[in-house]
Order: C-alpha cells, then sequence, then structure tokens
C-alpha cells in the first residue's frame, strides 16, 4: 500500500527505489522559475528588464500567437482573433528565436564554466546524462552558432 507523504509517496522516498528522472526533473525546472522569480524577477520593474518596451521579441511574439490560438490567454474585445496569416507569421519567427535561444545557451554554458562548474554539473543543470553529453551539447551549440 502506497502511503502520500504531501505531493511524495512513500515509493518515491524509498532508498532502494530509483527516482523517477522526469518527476525529479519537473520538481527542478518548477524551483528554478521560482527561484529566479524571486530573486530577479519579483517587481515589475526587474521583470520589464529583458523586454524591449516598444518592439516585440520574436520568442515573445511566438509565445504570444501560441497562447491567444490555443484559448490560454484570452484577446481583448477590439483585438482580432488569430488567423492562419498570424500563425505562419509566428512559424516564421521560429529559426530566428531558436537562434536566439542558442546563443543564450552557448553563453550560459560558457560562463558557466568560467565559474568553475564541471561538466558534470552542467549536466546535471541542462537534464543530461552525462559531461561527455554536456560538452557535446556545447560544442554543437558552438559551431551552429559559428556558422550563423
Amino acid at each position: 500500500m502506497e502511503r502520500h507523504i504531501g505531493s511524495m509517496t512513500s515509493e518515491s522516498i524509498d532508498p532502494f527505489t530509483p527516482p523517477n528522472p522526469d518527476q525529479v526533473r519537473a520538481h527542478r525546472v518548477h524551483a528554478a522559475l521560482a527561484r529566479i522569480a524571486e530573486r530577479h524577477a519579483a517587481t515589475d520593474e526587474q521583470r520589464s528588464r529583458q523586454v524591449h518596451p516598444q518592439v516585440l521579441g520574436p520568442h515573445e511574439a511566438i509565445r504570444l500567437v501560441s497562447l491567444l490560438a490555443s484559448g490560454t490567454a484570452q484577446r481583448e474585445e477590439t483585438e482580432p482573433e488569430v488567423d492562419t496569416a498570424d500563425i505562419t507569421a509566428a512559424l516564421t519567427l521560429v529559426p530566428l528565436a531558436r537562434g536566439e535561444m542558442d546563443q543564450l545557451e552557448t553563453a550560459l554554458l560558457l560562463m558557466a564554466r568560467g565559474r568553475g562548474l564541471t561538466w558534470q554539473e552542467i549536466a546535471f543543470g541542462l537534464g543530461l546524462g552525462t559531461a561527455q553529453a554536456a560538452r557535446q551539447r556545447y560544442e554543437r551549440l558552438a559551431g551552429r552558432a559559428g556558422t550563423d
């Protein structure tokens, strides 16, 4: 019989049962968002540092169209409904947003190494199994960034 302890079950705290990697990763993702929000995005001013006040960034545009099209975000009364051209426009921005994310990840990996994190620690943060996988990821990203 399974005992519930908070949001965990006795099965998940059994020292002889390996943890579920997906559950552990999901918990870390939530904890990571909460930590960064609390430390660096607690106020409107802090959150707005990363957004240009007059220009919508590619990742913001993609997210906005996705949220409106799915009904997750509600449109204002005077705002037109998302149409196929809006979705096509958002899809057009995906390669640009992916490139920006690759550049951010590459820079973050370099900063992590510069601050003394090992490849194994970086692999843990990325949800990868080995230090070698983290190094290979960096090499792939750096290679793509070098060709852009």
